[in-house]
C-alpha cells in the first residue's frame, strides 16, 4: 500500500502472495498496476482497479487472479468490485471509504464484507490501511485536476 501511496497518484497494485503468505506481499511480484484513465482513454471502464486486474490477468495468463492481494487507495465502486469478484481476487486492501459509490460496505456490499454478499466469491477485505494518507492523496490529486 505504501508503494501505491508513494507514487503520489491514486493507484492500484496487485501483488502475488510471497512465500510466507499475504503479509509478504510487499516483497512479492507486482502483477499489475493502474490509475484512473477514464478521461485519457474516453472509457468509462478505465478505473484503476480494472486496468490493474487486466494487467494481472495478462501476466498470469488466466482470468483468475488467484494468490494475490489488490491494494487500492479508495474503496472500489460496484463495477470494480464486480470485476474483483469475477477475477477471484482473494484479498482486497483499501485505504479510505467512498461514501458516494463504495461497494465494499459503504454504499453497496458487492464484495460480501462480513460474510454477506450477493455473489459467489467473497474476498477478504481490509480497510483503513494508511487511510489518512490515501484521503490526502485523493484530495490533492483531484484538487489539482479541477
Amino acid at each position: 500500500m505504501a508503494i501505491a501511496v508513494g507514487d503520489r497518484i491514486p493507484d492500484v497494485k496487485v501483488f502475488t502472495f510471497g512465500e510466507s503468505g499475504p503479509e509478504a506481499t510487499t516483497s512479492g511480484e507486482v502483477l499489475g498496476t493502474g490509475h484512473n484513465e477514464r478521461e485519457a482513454r474516453a472509457d468509462p471502464t478505465a478505473h484503476a482497479e480494472m486496468i490493474a486486474l487486466r494487467d494481472a490477468a495478462r501476466a498470469l495468463g488466466s482470468w483468475r487472479v488467484l494468490d494475490s492481494v489488490l491494494y487500492v487507495t479508495l474503496e472500489p465502486c460496484a463495477m470494480c468490485a464486480g470485476a474483483i469478484v469475477l477475477a477471484r481476487v482473494p484479498r482486497v486492501v483499501f485505504g479510505t471509504p467512498d461514501p458516494k459509490a463504495g461497494a465494499a460496505g459503504s454504499v453497496l456490499n458487492v464484495l460480501g464484507v462480513g460474510g454477506r454478499g450477493p455473489l459467489n466469491h467473497r474476498p477478504q477485505v481490509d480497510s483503513g490501511l494508511l487511510a489518512a494518507e490515501c484521503a490526502d492523496l485523493l484530495r490533492s490529486f483531484f484538487a489539482a485536476r479541477r
